[in-house]
């Protein structure tokens, strides 16, 4: 498996420090608003290389943070007159709720910034303790980049030529940098913000120092793939080397993977220039596995340009995969032989061939275009060979292949159909009939066979009322 590495510039081979386990980390959102497109594509893209890796047989442990505290929460909050936390918390929970939708699997721990400040102020004690950092006088605590000699390595700058590493707001203090290149620590309180004590002040953390604490708490001093966005190449996953690097005394992250960016009909995306869009404006108008498909049909590391009418072909693309392992279903419900003959057995080694291919473009920097190519081709395969006289073994493993390779993308393919109303109110009146009868077991099981298919039951003075979730 060959994996495309910032930190080299070239594809390396994918070497992880333990045999058998992957440590992944994955900066997430700032939580000031509903995600949008542009954060989705890296959820998309490194949740397909965690299941690749984990359908390879490696124990992924896969960590993505919350930030929830920052400059634009803080700003919402104030505009809302509510606490910082109402703003993250509310945020966090659309956010999952988005992450579902589009198939994206929980990580094996979200953690947020404002639960990890021990951490913070401790790794920034240390960077001080060891020179690499010092205190302003107004509290201020600095890192002092030049202190640290492979400062630029990531982002391929030299360190003379760069400007100031921090974030484009000025903080106070600003002033007594020692050097321009200096960024921010700790950064004193303002009015109304929340902070937490330390022995320097009343502050709150700079926004690089919380990726390197929570990857070490939760990963180790070394992990084996960070990844993001490619616009946090510089400064934040450079500051992230610097300061992890110089506090633990060893190499950060053996790959870094970073996603291209995704502009709007050729546009980058701008709220100003009403080419924005939200994962949840986007779901109005399609399945979220269509803009998963659609995510999923460049390679990563090239830009990709949002418009409708590729939203239309990734949505057709989609729906032949979808009619594919429909027309597998109809054939296996009316398959009349379940024993595989010869013939089959041969059409099916043909098949796996397509799985190779698939393995191919996923093991070379996962190149997933190519890999729903060899999806395609598989169920045009399919398409040609299934027929109402094939058995229904042979017909179960073509559908296996296909759902497996979709599986891996993240794609669900396989539509259940929805129930008629008439059918949710034949089962309402058996949940009724079960518990007069005292059949709470079976009241229950039909509950959540509802509830399973999208039912929601209410039971109510009125009667039980029902709605689609």
């Amino acid at each position: 498996m060959k994996i495309y590495n910032t930190l080299s510039g070239r594809k390396e081979e994918f070497v992880p420090l333990q045999e058998g386990k992957v440590r992944m980390y994955v900066c997430g959102p700032t939580v000031y608003n509903l995600i949008h497109i542009g954060n989705a594509r890296p959820m998309i893209i490194f949740d397909t290389v965690r299941r690749y890796m984990e359908y390879k047989g490696y124990e992924v442990n896969y960590v993505s943070n919350f930030t929830d505290v920052d400059d634009k929460i803080i700003k919402k909050a104030m505009e809302e007159g509510v606490d910082s936390s109402v703003i993250s918390e509310r945020y966090i929970a659309e956010c999952k709720k988005d992450m579902e939708a589009m198939n994206v699997r929980p990580a094996t721990t979200h953690p947020q910034a404002t639960r990890e400040i021990e951490g913070m102020l401790e790794m920034i004690g240390t960077l001080i303790e060891k020179g690499h950092a010092y205190r302003a006088k107004d509290g201020t605590v600095y890192f002092r980049t030049r202190s640290f000699k492979g400062y630029g390595k990531l982002s391929h700058k030299n360190i003379d030529d760069l400007q100031g590493g921090n974030r484009s707001l000025l903080v106070t203090g600003e002033d007594q940098k020692e050097d321009p290149l200096d960024f921010v620590l700790w950064k004193p309180k303002k009015e109304g913000e929340p902070y937490w004590e330390s022995e320097w002040c009343q502050g709150r953390p700079g926004w690089h120092i919380e990726c390197s604490v929570m990857s070490k708490k939760y990963l180790g001093d070394e992990i084996d793939i960070h990844a993001g966005g490619e616009d946090l190449v510089f400064p934040h996953h450079e500051n992230e080397i610097a300061q992890s690097e110089a506090a633990n005394g060893k190499p950060f992250a053996r790959y870094w993977m970073h996603n291209a960016f995704l502009n709007i009909n050729n546009h980058k995306m701008s709220k100003s220039a009403g080419n924005f869009f939200t994962v949840r404006d986007v779901s109005e108008k399609y399945d979220l596995q269509v803009l998963r498909f659609f995510m999923l049909s460049a390679h990563y590391r090239s830009p990709l340009n949002f418009s409708e009418e590729l939203m239309e072909a990734a949505g057709n693309g989609y729906e032949r995969i979808v009619n594919g392992v429909g027309n597998l279903n109809y054939l296996l419900e009316n398959a009349q032989d379940d024993i595989i003959v010869e013939k089959e057995r041969e059409l099916l080694a043909q098949a796996r061939g397509y799985r190779a291919k698939f393995e191919e473009a996923m093991e070379d920097d996962f190149n997933t275009a190519d890999a729903l190519a060899a999806i395609f081709e598989l169920v045009k395969f399919s398409n040609t060979h299934a027929r109402t006289e094939c058995s229904r073994e042979f017909l179960g493993e073509l559908k296996k292949e296909i759902l497996t390779l979709c599986d891996i993308c993240g794609l669900i393919v396989e539509k259940k159909p929805e129930l008629l109303d008439g059918d949710i109110e034949a089962l309402i009146a058996q949940r009724q009939a079960a518990r007069k009868a005292k059949d709470f077991a079976r009241a229950d099981q039909i509950r959540n066979e509802l509830l399973e298919k999208g039912i929601i039951l209410e039971d109510t003075r009125e009667g039980v009322k029902w709605k689609r979730a």
